[in-house]
C-alpha cells in the first residue's frame, strides 16, 4: 500500500498510475471531491483485475488547513491498519503500507519584498506543514514495521533560488531540509528517506505558459524515478533525485 497527498493531477497521478500498475493499493486526498471519484473509477477501471485486485480509497482535504491535515491523517491511519492487518493473515497477498509521498504543493510566483500579503503563510501551510504533520502521524507506523519508503516532493527550487520565487523556494528548501533530518533520525530504523528535486514538470501548474510542452519532463518520468528508487536491494537509498529538462530550467 502506498500513500500519495495531491493525487488527482500531475506528479501525484503519476505515481499512483505507476504503483497501481504493479499491484499496490493507494491512498490519496485532493481539495475536490468530484475529481477523486472520477480518479478512482479511472485508475480502478484500467488497473484493477480479477485476478489482481487494486483499491484508490481516497478522502477530500485541503492541506492548507491543519484540521483537514489531521482529518485526512486520522483517516488514512484506519486503512492503513485495517490494511496491516490483512496482509499478517496466512496466504496473503495484500503488501502491507510500505510507501508515503508528500506530494502536496502549491506555487503561486513572486518577489519577497512585493509578493501579497499571506502568500508566505499559504505556501509554506501547503507546502511544508502539510508533509510535517502526515509525516509524524504515519511514518510511526513504518517504524514500528522497521520497514518502508518515505519520498517527500521537493524541488530544483529547494536547492537553487530562482528570481520570482519567494515564498515557494522557502517553503521548498525547508522541506528539503526537513527530509535530510528525516533520513538521519529514520535510517536506525531501516526506513528509507528521498528528497526527489524535479524541475519543470508539464502539470496543470505550467498550463498557458505558451511553452511547448516537450520543453518540459513529463509527469510519468518523476514516477518512474521513484518507483525505480524504490525497487532497490534494501541495503541501498538514493538520499536525493535531481531532475531537470535536457534543455535545462525554464
Amino acid at each position: 500500500m502506498i500513500l500519495v497527498t495531491g493525487g488527482t493531477k500531475g506528479i501525484g497521478k503519476a505515481i499512483l498510475e505507476k504503483f497501481m500498475q504493479n499491484g499496490h493499493d493507494v491512498i490519496t486526498c485532493s481539495r475536490n471531491n468530484e475529481e477523486l471519484f472520477a480518479l478512482k473509477e479511472e485508475l480502478e477501471g484500467n488497473y484493477s483485475t480479477k485476478e489482481n485486485p487494486v483499491v484508490l480509497y481516497y478522502r477530500q482535504a485541503d492541506l492548507s488547513k491543519k484540521e483537514d491535515i489531521i482529518s485526512f491523517g486520522e483517516y488514512a491511519k484506519k486503512i492503513i491498519l485495517l490494511n496491516e492487518k490483512e496482509a499478517k493473515k496466512e496466504n496473503s497477498t495484500t503488501k502491507g503500507f510500505e510507501v508515503m509521498v508528500n506530494n502536496t504543493g502549491v506555487f503561486v510566483p513572486g518577489k519577497i519584498l512585493e509578493e501579497e500579503e499571506g502568500n508566505f503563510e499559504m505556501q509554506i501551510h501547503t507546502n511544508l506543514f502539510s508533509a510535517y504533520h502526515l509525516t509524524r502521524m504515519l511514518v510511526p507506523i513504518l517504524v514500528e514495521r522497521k520497514n518502508g519508503y518515505l519520498f517527500n516532493i521537493c524541488s530544483t527550487a529547494s536547492i537553487t533560488a530562482y528570481p520570482n520565487g519567494g515564498s515557494y523556494c522557502i517553503s521548498k528548501f525547508a522541506l528539503h531540509g526537513m527530509t535530510k533530518v528525516l533520513r538521519e533520525e529514520l535510517k536506525e530504523h531501516n526506513v528509507k528517506v528521498t528528497s526527489v528535486m524535479p524541475g519543470p514538470t508539464y502539470t496543470s501548474s505550467w498550463e498557458g505558459a505558451g511553452l511547448p510542452e516537450e520543453r518540459f519532463m513529463p509527469s510519468s518520468d518523476i514516477a518512474d524515478s521513484i518507483y525505480s528508487v524504490y525497487s532497490l536491494s534494501n541495503q541501498t537509498v538514493v538520499e536525493e533525485i535531481v531532475m531537470r529538462p535536457q534543455l535545462g530550467d525554464i
